[in-house]
């Protein structure tokens, strides 16, 4: 080159490497220096491009564009130097929201490069951007790929990682989470390490998540990002973090999706681009129009049909059709449950993604039942929940399972109405089924044996130990572990069957005479329970959710008490109130439909509104057996495997500082052969897995804790830290039935309204047939003698249930004890 000095070139290399940092206004004092040293027009053309692009970063566009045509418009320059130019005009009208005139500048410089595979493969990494935001998948994906290649042959690893990274991100778009996670985890280790390159990822991480319906994980990660791009003064990278927390605020808190969405349309006015600020005005226009999920936040609608029409001909002027459709469906969807059904319905384009598809058949359905046309609204609503079932088949995790239900849940609540309203039992039970099934129909493949897996969990009760306050998990160091473990099981636990549902017929077929079952349904406005007992099915009315609900506050607190009060002359002021509550739980839930069937045994299936009911101690059940269910299909489906065989090998340990967990193992172990107990400072995680994987009956003493917002943390304390739901994925082989007497880990965290996660879910989804735990606290005295003595039952062939009813109607006790699953 001509009059290039080595220091020129450095200075350039280094300049770039400040703008991949994030240090914009060094990088200029970098890039000034580097001109200052050369006057070669190529060398000087390549300091000006990359000026344009941190002027692009740091809020000026249109000075960063007028640079680059200035630049080009210079006579002298190499067909490589303007090739390179091309691309980042490319890459600026990509940022702008200009797909069409950046795909044009990019292919135009590709084609220009076919001599450099390199140049021509960084500038096949914007296209990439460009073809994801068309929705041209393939398209994006195979220009990836050709990227990897050119820089895996080249050795530049970083950019490769890169290059991978959004290979995920393609696959992100496509659905595929677990492979989006995947791709995405392997990049990241070689990827570049500076704060704004791992805001980068981690906002793309934060979308997997946000698909995903981990929210809270999501919305964390995006705030972090928008704190990091501020920083940085990189206002563009801001508003568009603040954009995708406002999607996904869209999903639980509509006022604050709508607040956050104005903040960033303003944002992107002020940089000048409209179609980022379309973008974001479509998501505020959506939270306005009150089209996000059910229960989110109130928000006054001050949109109008203009509103929705004058954004969404903006979005689809500037390719984003998707998004244009969802604008158009929210402000018909709006229109129809303010009971306006007229017009033609928006056209769902083919390449649209998941919730804006689901989004299309909500609104056939609501349009439907704004017709008084329930069966149709009911059909519309079921091609929607089949289509996401088909899509959440895929995934094996319990985590993934029960979070993607959130794309489903008015859906729900739309075929639960329609069906309460018909008062035939038959669509009462297909949609109360469809609730509860949702997440139930994935029998995993279990994942085999993971040393890494096993480490960070380790290491996580290590911090636990240390910390054991109940947000132990922000703490800096958990935080990654956290996210390993979650990430781990999502894309280690695969598929092994479908279960499909049952219908009523089939369930009435398989009801013994001596069992019925209790369906449970809320409707968002009333909650009804449907009784089937045998060939007879009745549906009855129990009003609406208030009373439930008011009963319900100070229940724990009152069980709480009562578990830890039990001498001296407060135990009978505090039996009292306990009694009362219960006494009027029973009433409003099981005094009409246990007048209409004399079954001693019940199966019962509840949604989230009643997730911590004990109904153990409801006066209702007394002498009674039941089960609680997660869904009927699910129980007539393992109902067999309850009843195959008699157990013969049970195994028990007992954690630290449980009173009498010694005394209780001691007395349950008596009641089999050969049965090993395994004492607290022996008691580890991997001895007591080990154990589970070795037995039909595992019964575990120990303190246990229920992690509301992590509930696969939810944990069973033992002599080396916290047995996580997590652990359990690692045993090969669960046992059949698994008696957790502990505190709190028959608790479930309840998501979208139907889906409970809890740690009797997760031995039961890894396997096991029936979970025998308790929602709250429980007296020691209570949990080792009722507990211990089960095993009598047990060892002598009982069902599960059907052991605790006995032990507990011959000590003449009343426990919160109950058998979750198939138990019996």
């Amino acid at each position: 080159m001509r009059g290039v000095g080595p220091d020129a070139i450095q200075l350039h290399q280094r300049a770039v490497a400040q703008c991949i940092d994030g240090r914009y206004a060094t990088a200029q004092r970098t890039l000034d220096r580097a001109a200052g040293l050369t006057s070669d027009p190529d060398l000087i053309a390549r300091i000006d491009g990359t000026r344009a692009m941190a002027l692009q970063r740091t809020g000026r566009p249109d000075a960063a564009e007028a640079l680059l045509h200035d630049t080009l418009a210079r006579p002298g320059l190499s067909a490589h130097t303007e090739s390179i130019l091309l691309g980042q005009l490319g890459g600026l009208a990509n940022y702008g929201g200009r797909l069409d005139e950046g795909e044009r500048w990019l292919g135009q410089a590709i084609q220009r490069l076919s001599d450099d595979d390199v140049a021509a493969s960084r500038i096949r990494m914007n296209r990439s951007l460009v073809r994801m935001q068309q929705r041209r998948l393939l398209d994006a994906a195979e220009d990836l790929k050709t990227a990897v290649s050119v820089f895996a042959a080249h050795g530049l690893v970083t950019d490769a990682a890169q290059a991978r990274h959004n290979l995920g991100y393609t696959a992100l778009l496509e659905g595929d989470l677990v492979r989006a996670l995947r791709e995405m985890n392997e990049a990241r280790d070689d990827a570049a390490n500076s704060p704004v390159a791992e805001a980068i990822g981690a906002m793309d991480r934060a979308e997997v998540f946000r698909d995903a319906g981990l929210a809270t994980e999501a919305e964390d990660l995006f705030r972090q990002a928008a704190a990091i791009f501020g920083a940085h003064r990189m206002p563009q990278s801001r508003a568009e973090a603040e954009f995708h927390l406002s999607r996904s605020l869209l999903a639980h808190d509509g006022a604050a999706s709508a607040r956050v969405a104005g903040d960033a349309t303003r944002r992107f006015r002020a940089l000048g681009n409209d179609a980022w600020a379309a973008r974001a005005e479509g998501v505020r226009l959506r939270a306005v129009l009150g089209a996000s999920r059910v229960g989110t936040g109130v928000v006054r609608r001050t949109a109008s049909p203009a509103d929705a029409d004058r954004v969404a001909a903006s979005l689809a002027s500037h390719g984003f059709r998707s998004e244009a459709a969802a604008v158009r469906i929210a402000a018909a969807l709006a229109a129809a449950r303010a009971g306006d059904a007229t017009g033609p319905a928006p056209r769902v384009p083919a390449s649209a993604p998941m919730e804006v598809r689901l989004l299309g058949d909500e609104l056939k359905a609501a349009r439907a039942a704004a017709r008084r046309r329930g069966a149709e609204a009911r059909r519309h609503a079921a091609a929607g929940l089949d289509r996401l079932a088909a899509w959440q088949s895929s995934f094996g995790s319990i985590d993934l399972q029960t979070s993607v239900a959130m794309h489903g849940a008015n859906l729900v609540f739309t075929g639960l109405q329609s069906a309460a309203e018909s008062r035939r039992p038959d669509i009462v039970f297909e949609w109360s089924e469809r609730a509860r099934h949702l997440s139930q129909q994935v029998v995993p493949l279990r994942p085999p044996p993971d040393p890494e897996m096993a480490e960070a969990l380790a290491e996580l009760r290590m911090l636990r130990a240390e910390n054991p306050a109940a947000d132990w998990l922000s703490d800096p160091r958990a935080a990654p572990l956290r996210d390993r473990a979650r990430e781990h099981q999502w894309t280690s636990v695969g598929t092994s069957r479908i279960d499909e549902r049952v219908d009523l017929s089939t369930l009435g077929d398989g009801l013994d005479p001596d069992t019925a079952l209790l369906a449970y349904v809320f409707t968002g406005e009333e909650i009804i329970a449907l009784v089937v007992d045998g060939t007879r099915s009745e549906i009855v009315g129990l009003g609406d959710d208030a009373a439930v609900r008011d009963l319900q506050k100070g229940l724990r607190a009152d069980l709480d008490v009562a578990a830890s009060v039990r001498t001296g002359p407060m135990a009978a002021v505090v039996r009292r109130s306990l009694d009362a509550r219960l006494a009027a739980l029973s009433a409003a839930l099981l005094d009409e439909p246990l007048r209409r069937t004399a079954a001693r045994r019940l199966v019962i299936t509840a949604p989230g509104l009643l997730n911590a009911i004990p109904w153990s101690m409801l006066p209702g059940m007394r002498g009674r057996v039941f089960t609680l269910a997660a869904s009927a299909s699910q129980w007539l489906h393992r109902r067999g495997s309850a009843s195959a065989g008699t157990a013969t090998r049970a195994g028990f340990a007992v954690g630290p500082r449980v009173a009498r967990g010694g005394e209780e193992a001691r007395l349950g172990a008596s009641a089999w052969r050969h049965a090993p107990v395994v004492g607290d400072g022996d008691a580890t995680v991997s001895r007591v897995t080990r154990l589970a994987a070795d037995v039909d009956v595992l019964h575990i003493a120990a303190h246990g804790r229920h992690a509301v917002d992590n509930p696969l943390f939810s944990g069973l304390e033992l002599s080396d830290g916290a047995l996580f739901g997590y652990d359990v994925d690692l045993i090969p082989d669960v046992p059949r039935t698994v008696v957790l007497s502990a505190c709190e880990v028959g608790r479930s965290s309840v998501r979208w309204g139907e889906e409970a996660v809890g740690m009797a879910r997760v031995w039961l989804h890894a396997g096991s047939i029936t979970v025998i735990a308790a929602p709250v606290v429980v007296a020691d005295d209570l949990a080792c003698e009722l507990l211990g003595s089960m095993h009598a039952e047990l060892a002598a062939g009982l069902a599960p249930a059907e052991a605790l009813a006995v032990a507990a109607d011959r000590l003449d006790v009343t426990s919160p004890f109950q058998a979750h699953g198939a138990g019996f």
